[in-house]
């Protein structure tokens, strides 16, 4: 037989690839096909991998490369450029895992990765009493745990992560330069001789002296005390969900007499016995995005009703990381509220610093860690419509992933600011809308700063140079104004003003994949909206 004729391929991947263990994934996919080579991280332009084997070997290799790919991953585009070769010297002696190159060109954005839940895997290794990650908060891998949240910048490499300030002990930095190792090339791995740590404080800032900060506030939590929790994005409020004093406690020194808390359960079996779960309600709620799902409370009410008052529904959430997994565990409890920790109008805190100073009135203890949190990042909020997630807010676990729209932006990005309540910002560049986390109502300085950054912070992300026009709401007096005419001084661009009613419709145009150039009629019935005549509109039907 006349030997397999070997065939050199350079595949370049672009999409969601950054920060799940992709690398490590086609390293595995080569190895296991005896194909020599390299991948390497471009940054903006995705990956490129170099294939030098038999010819058979390497299209084996691009069918694995679709249909193994990891769960989270999203392919934009997959090019292979076959080439010839002659000189078996050319042939590298293995396959490699090389630098990222961060000068490489951007052909298509790459996709930037959102925070995703602790697997199962590390779970079990958590729950393991031999495993050296035994009930160490801060486990993740390859595959799971914080990304955007502590992201710096592109490429998705630990010297551009807030885990930067953690080296690797000898045992992490073998498991992350072992190919075969769940670890490698995982950017946090850590264990509890080299990573974050967490502590327990008084609001008087005196450490409590526990040999276990977690498995000390839970204990508190379950007696009723009201805890402050540093976790991923930010900080929550944390009390049990089924005592009506503990709760009615929160809601006085938390000045929210009416609005729902979330709340988290440690696993959906637990979720069923408070609130009807159904199959894609409980897939959502499993989710690696972890969002908080509004279920259908069931009668009667086995928790507080002061959790959500007056309302049928509750929100609750199953945890995504160590810290809530284990403090869950330890609390022994069926459910814990666990509200966002931000005063009314300002941003959620994320700094051990400001939690002592504007939390010391509201909690009794302060449970912290020391790895920094760069992007505060809420909670996403979802409910299931006909079958399907419908959002009440998209954040955690979703952004900075893009929307696909129905239309594309030529000539420049365009860049939206919201308006002044529930506000988001956006980036449009092509048929992309990038959007920012959740940033809340807009309506003091350190909410106007919050939304200037995440904008900034994601348009860094993005290598943004050319924008076109920046959006705004018609209001005059709204703050977020300022944010886009700071904006489109900055980037020479012109300032859109936008009807907040027509905003509501074109959203729902665009989220229903309605064609640019089809008119619909959309009703808006969202209480008072700034003319163009200079009038307050209430509710409309627009032709748009």
């Amino acid at each position: 037989m006349p030997p397999e004729r070997l065939r050199k391929a350079v595949v370049h991947v672009a999409g969601l690839i950054q920060g799940i263990g992709f690398r490590p994934f086609i390293y595995r996919l080569a190895v296991r096909r005896g194909l020599k080579g390299s991948v390497c991280n471009l940054g903006d332009a995705g990956v490129r991998i170099e294939l030098y084997g038999p010819e058979e070997a390497i299209k084996d290799f691009l069918k694995a490369l679709v249909a193994e790919k990891p769960p989270i991953a999203q392919y934009t585009r997959v090019d292979v450029d076959w080439q010839e070769f002659h000189d078996p010297g050319q042939v590298p002696p293995d396959f490699q895992i090389v630098p990222s190159d961060v000068r490489g060109k951007a052909r298509e954005f790459s996709i930037i990765p959102p925070d995703i839940a602790v697997c199962k895997e590390c779970l079990a290794e958590i729950y393991d009493p031999r495993d050296r990650h035994y009930m160490y908060p801060f486990t993740c891998c390859a595959a799971c745990g914080p990304r955007f949240t502590i992201m710096t910048d592109l490429p998705y490499d630990r010297e551009r992560t807030t885990m930067d300030e953690f080296p690797m002990c000898e045992h992490c930095a073998r498991e992350f330069n072992d190919p075969l190792d769940r670890r490698f090339n995982a950017q946090t791995i850590c264990c509890p001789l080299c990573g974050p740590r967490m502590a327990l404080y008084t609001p008087d800032r005196e450490l409590v002296d526990c040999e276990d900060p977690l498995a000390e506030a839970a204990r508190l939590l379950r007696e009723g005390f009201i805890v402050a929790v540093k976790g991923i994005g930010g900080f929550h409020l944390a009390v049990r969900a089924d005592w009506d004093e503990a709760v009615a406690r929160l809601r006085e020194r938390r000045r929210k007499p009416g609005k729902p808390f979330a709340i988290m359960s440690l696993r959906a079996e637990d979720v069923e016995r408070y609130a009807h779960l159904s199959e894609a309600e409980r897939e959502l709620l499993e989710s690696p995005a972890r969002p908080i799902v509004v279920l259908r409370k069931r009668e009667p009410f086995p928790l507080s009703e002061l959790v959500a008052p007056g309302l049928h529904t509750v929100g609750v959430m199953l945890p995504y990381s160590g810290i809530h997994h284990l403090l869950l565990h330890h609390a022994r409890v069926l459910a814990l509220v666990m509200t966002s920790a931000n005063m009314p109008g300002e941003p959620m805190i994320t700094n051990n610093e400001r939690a002592f100073r504007e939390l010391g009135r509201v909690v009794d203890y302060l449970l912290v860690h020391n790895r920094r949190i760069w992007a505060r990042c809420d909670d996403s909020v979802a409910r299931v419509v006909d079958g399907r997630p419908a959002f009440l807010r998209r954040s955690r676990g979703y952004v900075p992933m893009p929307v696909e729209l129905p239309f594309e932006a030529s000539g420049g990005a365009v860049v939206a600011v919201g308006p002044e309540l529930m506000v988001t910002g956006a980036i449009l560049r092509g048929r992309r809308c990038y959007l920012t986390q959740h940033v809340g109502d807009v309506e003091g300085p350190d909410a106007v700063e919050f939304l200037d950054s995440a904008l900034s912070h994601l348009a860094h992300l993005l290598r943004l140079r050319d924008v076109r026009a920046v959006a705004c709401d018609l209001h005059p007096a709204f703050l977020t104004r300022q944010v886009a005419l700071a904006w489109a001084e900055r980037f020479g661009a012109e300032l859109v003003e936008v009807q907040h009613h027509h905003a509501h419709v074109a959203a729902l145009m665009a989220e229903a994949g309605v064609p640019p150039d089809e008119q619909i009629v959309g009703v808006a019935c969202d209480g008072v909206g700034y003319g163009p005549d200079g009038t307050a509109w209430g509710g409309e039907a627009l032709l748009a």
